[in-house]
């Protein structure tokens, strides 16, 4: 059974910084993609970030500059660094994997405020 462990939510100021983990368990295939996306009260979930197994990274127009997604392969945990944070950040954060079998699997999610 495939486990999304996420941690490094919390309450910041405006300008201030996160680090979210999320390691991955228990998939029997590989994970091509690792990713995260983000919920809103009222809003629909969108892609913040998501990085391939070799790397390639793509991120959201209003995250650019300031999120930097990595990854660590022989752990199977993804990151995201999140910098210069801004109210309209404030949001549940979802960690995503994809498999080589293109199964998809959500963590349970982590709240991000920031306070202005």
């Amino acid at each position: 059974q495939v486990q999304l462990v996420e941690s490094g939510g919390g309450l910041v100021q405006a300008g201030g910084s996160l680090r979210l983990s999320c390691a991955a368990s228990g998939s029997r295939f590989s994970i091509n993609l690792m990713g995260w996306y983000r919920q809103a009260p009222g809003k629909q979930r969108e892609m913040v970030a998501t990085i391939t197994s070799g790397g390639r990274t793509n991120y959201a127009d209003s995250v650019k500059g300031r999120f930097t997604v990595s990854r660590d392969n022989a752990k199977n945990t993804v990151y995201l660094q999140m910098n210069s944070l801004k109210p309209e950040d404030t949001a549940v954060y979802y960690c995503n994997i994809v498999t080589s079998r293109a199964l998809s699997f959500w963590g349970q999610g982590t709240q991000v405020t920031v306070s202005s």
